[in-house]
């Protein structure tokens, strides 16, 4: 089962989204506190339709809370775009950490600093980014496809 980590996650309708594509890939879902929206948000339950009963979900207060629950800390991947490696180049495995920052400002310098691996997605120069849900998709996608899609 993948861990897909959401760190500050301010926009309800992608948390949503992506609990419904957790729920669809059978990963689990960690969201690191602050959010920027409350957790009931009718936001939030539209896009995760009535599959966020489903959900397999754990909240953390903070960063620190969340690490001690990680048991290797090298199957830890961060998303970033201005990271060297692309995603497409990565050996994924059954548990690994994908995780992902805030939609406005991604992960920062400091958080950043915590772990060695960190992924792009590899984009055209017109864009600086991709939806948070879309980036979470495609990495959760091709670690699926690596792993055997054994739902």
């Amino acid at each position: 089962m993948l861990n897909v980590v959401l760190v500050e996650p301010e926009i309800p309708n992608n948390t949503g989204n992506i609990g419904r594509l957790c729920v669809g890939t059978e990963s689990r879902l960690h969201l690191i506190h602050p959010f920027g929206f409350v957790i009931n948000d009718k936001n939030l339950k539209r896009s995760g339709l009535d599959y966020w009963v489903h959900l397999d979900v754990t909240e953390y207060q903070n960063a620190d809370e969340w690490m001690k629950q990680i048991p290797d800390q090298s199957r830890v991947f961060l998303m970033s775009s201005h990271a060297e490696k692309s995603y497409l180049e990565t050996e994924f495995q059954d548990g690994d950490w994908l995780v992902f920052g805030k939609e406005s400002v991604g992960l920062s310098k400091e958080f950043l600093a915590r772990f060695d691996n960190h992924l792009t997605i590899p984009m055209s120069p017109l864009i600086r980014s991709f939806n948070i849900a879309n980036s979470v998709a495609f990495v959760v996608g091709e670690a699926k496809r690596q792993i055997g899609l054994k739902l």
